[in-house]
């Protein structure tokens, strides 16, 4: 059975979304639920989904382990994983760790960009790795089986999580930094130590962590994954798309900078690169996943080898997961 994966997205949620992916064939989607809400916040974020899954239920149905990938594949349907990009949700409670799973929570991001109570981000000066709060949360998150997700964390940070976890971890949504070198991406000694604990590589379709942005050419991209492959092995890479689709510019700053920050003074990079950039055109939403399979047979991987990159290898990841 093959199964295709997008382990990364934070659209505005509609049916129209939930349509487009199951158009592109996706049975199962990792979703951001969370940024830089709190416990109760997060609360809020499940009501909300409730009433999607109540009113789509047709399309989506939530997902909390790998045989839930196993029964939208069988009602073609699309299964809906909760994932947090923060960990704000757990404020300065390790108890809260159980609850937010109890709730459907299966990635955690242990920061976003800046420093947080458990690791530094990427977007900070010093990165000083796991905190103590951030070893006993991974210990926590390792025993309910809640994915420790680095991928907006500082290299050591990173490093030290790969170390620390009695699990193999994941970076949802990133790409090399060898062929484009934003700070989200993620070098080749990270990947090297990601691939050797057997972790997980999403590869993202977000223009900002793309060669040439809007513009990087279908080829290039794929270039790139086979030369990703050599140093992490096929069986490590997935695809985290980071498709924020029918999202205000609004929400970009929000995400960038928090509730905390004042955004007239804090974040080069905000005002580099305001608002959400342009899809490429052979990725404008999830039914470019058919381009990415014709761009990779083009480049020279096999069909075994597609399949596995498109979602296999993820599913993979999630039965290991509990």
């Amino acid at each position: 059975m093959n199964y295709k994966i997008d382990n990364l997205q934070y659209c505005k949620w509609s049916r129209e979304v939930f349509q487009i992916n199951r158009d592109a064939g996706l049975d199962a989607v990792h979703v951001t639920v969370v940024y830089h809400e709190d416990y109760d916040e997060f609360l809020d974020r499940v009501t909300e989904w409730d009433s999607h899954f109540k009113e789509n239920s047709d399309l989506i149905f939530q997902g909390k382990s790998f045989k839930d990938i196993e029964k939208a594949k069988k009602e073609n349907k699309t299964a809906i994983f909760f994932g947090f990009q923060n960990c704000s949700p757990i404020e300065d409670d390790l108890g809260l760790i159980e609850k937010v799973y109890e709730k459907g929570c299966r990635f955690m991001q242990l920061t976003y960009n800046n420093q947080s109570l458990l690791a530094t981000g990427c977007y900070e000066k010093n990165d000083s790795g796991v905190t103590n709060f951030g070893k006993e949360a991974i210990k926590e998150m390792n025993r309910l089986g809640i994915v420790i997700d680095m991928s907006h964390s500082a290299e050591k940070s990173t490093l030290d999580a790969i170390d620390i976890s009695q699990k193999p971890i994941a970076i949802t949504h990133a790409n090399p930094s060898f062929w484009h070198n934003a700070l989200r991406n993620k070098s080749d000694k990270l990947l090297k130590a990601l691939a050797k604990s057997n972790g997980m590589l999403g590869l993202s379709l977000y223009a900002h962590h793309l060669k040439d942005g809007t513009n990087c050419k279908l080829e290039s991209f794929c270039e790139m994954v086979a030369k990703t492959a050599e140093i992490v092995g096929v069986d490590n890479l997935g695809i985290g798309s980071d498709l924020c689709l029918n999202q205000p510019d609004s929400v970009v700053e929000w995400m960038r900078n928090g509730t905390w920050a004042n955004t007239q003074n804090f974040g080069e990079g905000s005002k580099k690169k305001p608002g959400f950039p342009k899809q490429p055109g052979w990725f404008v939403d999830a039914r470019g996943f058919k381009n990415l399979e014709i761009g990779l047979k083009k480049i020279g991987f096999n069909v075994g080898e597609i399949n596995k990159i498109l979602g296999n290898n993820w599913y993979n990841f999630y039965k290991g997961i509990n």
